[in-house]
């Protein structure tokens, strides 16, 4: 039996998307809303944090800690849920306080999380010496990697997987933003295991495709370990497309903001300008060149990040 806590809002809607659909004149477009999983906005690391809180709590922890960029949304999704539980959190961010005192940091503030500012370039070496000294204080700290991409947090995704499939009878795509590669690695190997005939595309949020293959490969193979059935993944089982990156990692550009717009405008659903928005840019792009069939049927996976829509840098984009 895998060690699960449970709070995330399961399952989550799928919802069609009809005007979506018609007005890019292609495939018939629905969603998969990870964006409601609840806890402080929800997102896709609700249901990783489900298995990785398990371990903690195994372990005794009574500090959680975890890093990532200033409008992190992993970093939210762990200050709150360490607050619903009792327990400590630093996060370990890199930006510019100044900048970036809105959004996601302002929630993470709101919940009482400790913040530890860095620049990218050391995050990993000043994550360690955090650790470290939370260690050293006798805080009892448990550290969830980047995004909570690991073997236990790609699980989460094995059981999202199968949530689908028991929602829709037919799927011809399902494509998600990827990143660290957690999401993506469990959605790899819970189609394996269900024998699915579909398409799984990773649109790349920041990394080329032979890297991004490489890490979502490696997550799914350590995830099939974890839950008891070794399977070895190589990365030319991954699909992925990184031709979205535009001018690199959080930079909104023209055609993240008219994914924004479109999905707004047409069926009220609000996306996150860093990874849905780009992802779905990638859709839209696709659609468009005629990636897909016309009669093809495409999930599209909301992994969240509403909050960063206030964070003021991005909004001030979106006038």
């Amino acid at each position: 039996m895998i060690a699960r806590e449970r709070f995330a809002i399961l399952p989550t809607p799928i919802t069609h998307l009809p005007r979506l659909s018609k007005a890019l004149g292609g495939p018939e477009i629905w969603v998969k809303r990870d964006d409601l999983t609840g806890l402080a906005f929800g997102g896709n690391k609700v249901r990783k944090l489900e298995f990785v809180l398990a371990d903690a709590l195994k372990k005794g922890a009574q500090t959680l800690i975890s890093v990532g960029a200033a409008q992190s949304n992993h970093c939210r999704q762990t200050a709150a849920l360490a607050a619903k539980y009792g327990l400590d959190c630093i996060l370990v961010l890199s930006g510019n306080p100044e900048e970036d005192f809105s959004g996601n940091i302002l929630i993470d503030k709101m919940v009482g999380a400790e913040i530890v500012w860095t620049e990218k370039e050391s995050r990993n070496r000043v994550l360690e010496a955090t650790f470290k000294d939370a260690e050293n204080q006798g805080r009892k700290p448990y550290l969830i990697p980047l995004g909570a991409s690991d073997s236990i947090g790609s699980s989460a995704y094995v059981f999202a997987f199968e949530e689908l499939l028991q929602q829709m009878d037919r799927i011809d795509w399902v494509v998600l933003p990827s990143s660290s590669g957690g999401t993506q690695a469990g959605l790899v190997l819970g189609a394996v295991r269900n024998q699915w005939d579909g398409h799984l595309l990773g649109i790349s949020i920041d990394r080329s495709v032979p890297k991004l293959q490489e890490i979502v490969s490696c997550l799914a193979t350590q995830a099939s370990e974890y839950l008891g059935e070794p399977r070895l993944f190589t990365p030319q089982e991954i699909l992925v497309n990184a031709d979205y990156l535009g001018a690199g990692y959080g930079i909104v550009g023209e055609p993240e903001i008219e994914a924004i717009r479109l999905f707004a405008r047409y069926e009220g659903l609000l996306l996150g300008p860093v990874y849905t928005a780009r992802a779905a840019a990638g859709l839209i792009d696709l659609i468009r060149k005629g990636f897909f069939k016309s009669t093809d049927r495409i999930v599209f996976w909301h992994t969240g990040g509403t909050p960063t829509l206030f964070a003021t840098k991005y909004a001030k984009l979106l006038d």
